[in-house]
């Protein structure tokens, strides 16, 4: 639930309420601009109040965390910039209040400037030769990274996704393979109802991740990671892409 004060709910109000309607989105627009930032606006939750626009906006900021509410009415109040004309000194104290919504403690700008540092490194020096799998499957690995490099280069996305989901499953199969007592010995190793550890060819990349982070394999960073390639990689779907309402 937002912290949003009744006098700062009535200038957002006045800054985007157009009769019922939210400035000039209409129903497809408005449900798009919700999805760009992962929400469901359509989700019954939304509803309580009515099905308009506004009472959808207004119960959005009801039951959402600050940082959430934060964000969308930040985007809110540029789009409505660019398509009418706003107070500025509305705007002046919508954007205060949009700031103390999504204040940040020292410690977590902090932490922003060191994952901000992180993300621009660069790993080129990619040595599949240390991990001693077969060779036959190292050339291929090995092929699959050259293709996400360049994916990665023209900004393919889904298939940056794709291929990387691939390849970390190749490289976890060919680490449990050689070392199939360690792995087969985890407590995470699925079983089958007999209580019996499946063969690695039946595991899932969920698996793979898991033991391998249980044998220290991965650490934790990279376990979380994995996961969430995992999840993104389930998009390879086309129809589960649909259901999320993905893009």
């Amino acid at each position: 639930m937002s912290q949003l004060k009744m006098h700062e709910k009535k200038l957002f109000e006045k800054l985007f309420d157009r009769g019922g309607y939210v400035l000039d989105f209409n129903d497809r627009t408005f449900v798009e601009f919700f999805r760009d930032h992962g929400i469901n606006i359509e989700k019954e939750k939304y509803r309580f109040n009515g099905r308009s626009k506004m009472k959808r906006l207004r119960a959005f900021w009801e039951i959402e965390s600050d940082n959430v509410v934060g964000k969308v009415l930040q985007s809110l109040l540029e789009y409505a910039c660019v398509v009418e004309a706003v107070n500025p000194n509305e705007k002046k104290i919508a954007n205060s209040i949009i700031n103390k919504l999504q204040g940040e403690s020292p410690e977590q700008k902090t932490e922003k400037v060191i994952e901000s540092e992180f993300l621009k490194r660069e790993f080129t020096d990619i040595s599949l030769q240390k991990l001693e799998l077969d060779s036959v499957i190292t050339e291929v690995l090995q092929q699959r990274i050259n293709e996400i490099e360049k994916c990665l280069k023209s900004k393919s996305a889904l298939a940056t996704i794709f291929l990387c989901g691939s390849a970390l499953e190749g490289i976890l199969f060919g680490v449990a393979t050689n070392n199939p007592e360690i792995f087969n010995s985890a407590n995470a190793s699925p079983k089958n109802k007999n209580g019996k550890v499946l063969q690695f060819q039946n595991w899932t990349l969920s698996n793979f991740i898991d033991v391998s982070k249980e044998v220290s394999f991965l650490n934790e960073d990279v376990k979380k990671f994995s996961h969430a390639l995992r999840d993104f990689r389930n998009y390879i779907h086309p129809y589960e892409q649909a259901n999320q309402q993905f893009n």
